[in-house]
């Protein structure tokens, strides 16, 4: 049995405390928290799990023997670092760290320790995500011309981190898990409306190797939910919309056919298909419990996270150097050049 120890029973840390105690081969052997209440909140759902208010005691606790980290996103490091050099298995919220710098640091110490390290990214593994990333695989969608996301909402505001980190992160891990090209570029642009408080609102595109162009709008201060993501292929084209109860993925036989003979430079070169839609059967199993029982797998059998530290670094340079940009107005930042001076 895996003793799990809990980091952080604040916004999220209850909800993978709860999916650590439905997993089996694991269980909530501790919860650390600052504060009084989530401890007392903690107990109530975790009655045999230790609280304690300092998170060194829960790392230094041999009954822990992996630790979930759901702490602002400026402390991760330190507790994960701790962690890891205790001899734990991690599964860190995102995004991974702070800085790239440090995500490295993370990847390097778990490597060594022959430790899993794995990133929150939840929707990762979502049914509907998967099934996105099997169709495109497959082939069936065809080459990914362009990724269109909206995800907008009234808050949370973070004081910790700006908009790009706490919804753009989202995409950009979906992104790297569905697409088979590699992203080149960013330019992102965005503003506070907020005093004393980070970017609310972002724009951000990102250009891939092989044309492919993804385009995320992120914002804390919209009047309604949205979370709707389209993705357009030579083939087919796909709507996600993840606050569907039913047909979160719909999937659209339509584009353009190029004509084959240019010599009538009269003729229609481009026509247009209209073909069907449907809507595949997907996993409606709760993602984040998904999520865990492949932390534990890992764990047990040594294999590789999808969601590994690696993943979580590639997330963290893209939203470096879309913070960077953001900073320029727009200008965009080469990540191969990023990566080379780092």
């Amino acid at each position: 049995m895996i003793g799990v120890g809990l980091v952080g029973y604040g916004y999220w840390g209850p909800n993978l405390a709860r999916t650590v105690a439905e997993t089996e081969g694991c269980a909530v052997a501790a919860v650390a928290d600052k504060s009084d209440d989530a401890l007392g909140r903690a107990h109530k759902r975790h009655p045999t799990a230790r609280l304690l208010s300092d998170w060194r005691e829960l790392v230094a606790d041999p009954r822990v023997d992996a630790v979930v980290v759901a702490t602002p996103v400026a402390s991760h490091f330190d507790i994960a670092l701790a962690a890891l050099q205790a001899g734990k298995h991690v599964l860190v919220e995102k995004p991974i760290a702070e800085s790239s710098a440090q995500a490295s640091i993370l990847i390097e110490e778990a490597a060594q320790r022959g430790l899993t390290l794995m990133v929150d990214h939840t929707f990762i593994y979502t049914g509907a995500v998967q099934k996105i990333e099997e169709m495109i695989s497959s082939g069936a969608i065809g080459d990914i011309y362009y990724y269109d996301s909206t995800r907008i909402n009234l808050g949370l505001f973070q004081r910790d981190v700006n908009v790009l980190w706490d919804l753009a992160v989202h995409d950009l891990a979906i992104l790297d898990f569905v697409l088979p090209t590699h992203p080149v570029a960013v330019s992102a642009s965005g503003t506070g409306h907020v005093p004393g408080n980070p970017e609310n609102m972002a724009q951000l595109t990102i250009f891939f190797s092989g044309g492919a162009i993804a385009h995320l709008n992120v914002n804390w201060l919209a009047p309604v939910k949205i979370r709707q993501t389209l993705i357009g292929g030579s083939r087919r084209m796909i709507v996600y919309d993840d606050l569907q109860t039913s047909e979160k993925v719909k999937i659209y036989d339509r584009g353009i056919d190029l004509a084959s003979d240019v010599k009538d430079i009269h003729k229609l070169l481009v026509s247009y298909r209209m073909g069907d839609m449907w809507s595949p059967q997907i996993s409606v199993k709760e993602a984040l419990l998904t999520e865990v029982e492949h932390f534990v797998h890992c764990i047990q059998t040594k294999s590789r996270p999808t969601t590994d530290g690696s993943s979580g670094l590639r997330i963290v340079e893209m939203l470096e150097a879309a913070s960077q940009s953001m900073k320029q107005r727009g200008q965009p930042v080469d990540l191969v050049k990023l990566r080379r001076a780092s």
